[in-house]
């Protein structure tokens, strides 16, 4: 307990929560909360803030009041329900937000500029930890393409899993290099993606679409789910999302390769419509395995 509370004294003071003005933006952290929520959920009641930020009722109205008064928010009358009086933030506090995200930013940077590197995934993979231990509401997952580092990123995790934790030999690595190369080389930007799934600043997952070795066939590839994130459906949204990109290009069917000791996976392709084509016993990547082959028609 007494660690808990050494810490939590240690961070306030780090991030500057108990200042008069939040971020030197002229706000309380108070107001600059509400205005963090309602950036990311607008339409939210008062309750609901009562609810996510577990403040004084009281207290939070007060705050909406002198918010408006400043020009900062805007209440309208729900258009499902007349009752409902939801909030929304004005152009001003927007612009409020968008400089205290980059401020807040800023200021993390700051405090990781001397730290090694991987040291700002390792610590937001453990208060993301924290956070689900207390109960916490976790940032939603987001997905995007491939950004500055991603690549990199892509081919460390798949060489540390598979052959860190699955015994798979160097050639494996390579493989897969060579398969990130191709990509970042020769990619087709109107019929070829990838996705990043990520929570803030922390990677949580990846999937590729490329042209199949047929006419009008898509062929997923580099599909991951990092540990931590698994058990959130997290794969079946990264599936659909590369399964709908393919039919939405005009490719009419979709294969992927992989083998059979990815049971989790495998089992995710069988429910989504994929079909085993092939399965095979070889020796590859220092190990005896079985190769399988799956296609979808889209």
């Amino acid at each position: 307990m007494d660690t808990i509370r050494a810490f939590n004294r240690f961070y306030t003071a780090r991030l500057g929560v108990l200042d008069r003005a939040y971020l030197d933006s002229g706000h309380s952290l108070g107001e600059v909360r509400v205005v963090f929520e309602l950036a990311r959920e607008p339409g939210l009641t008062a309750r609901d803030l009562v609810a996510q930020l577990q403040v004084d009722e009281g207290q939070l109205s007060r705050s909406l009041k002198a918010m408006e008064r400043n020009g900062l928010i805007i209440r309208k009358r729900s258009e499902a329900d007349a009752r409902r009086v939801e909030l929304y933030l004005s152009p001003a506090g927007e612009e409020l937000n968008a400089m205290c995200v980059q401020r807040s930013r800023a200021g993390i940077a700051a405090m990781f500029a001397q730290a090694g590197p991987g040291a700002v995934t390792q610590v937001a993979e453990a208060l993301d930890g924290v956070q689900q231990v207390l109960g916490g509401r976790p940032e939603p997952v987001q997905f995007r393409d491939l950004a500055p580092g991603d690549a990199g990123w892509v081919l460390q995790r798949h060489a540390e899993h598979y052959c860190g934790n699955e015994g798979f030999d160097d050639s494996f690595e390579t493989l897969v290099a060579g398969i990130i190369q191709d990509y970042l080389r020769d990619r087709d930007p109107a019929v070829e993606r990838a996705w990043i799934a990520h929570r803030n600043d922390q990677r949580l997952g990846c999937i590729f679409c490329v042209r199949g070795p047929e006419a009008k066939q898509a062929k997923l590839r580099m599909f991951m789910v990092e540990p931590a994130a698994r058990g959130q459906r997290l794969g079946l949204q990264l599936l659909n999302l590369c399964v709908d990109w393919a039919r939405d290009k005009g490719f009419e069917t979709m294969v992927l390769w992989t083998h059979e000791s990815h049971r989790a996976a495998c089992a995710l392709y069988a429910q989504n419509g994929f079909v085993l084509m092939s399965s095979e016993p070889v020796r590859s990547f220092g190990l005896d395995l079985v190769e399988q082959s799956w296609m979808k028609t889209l």
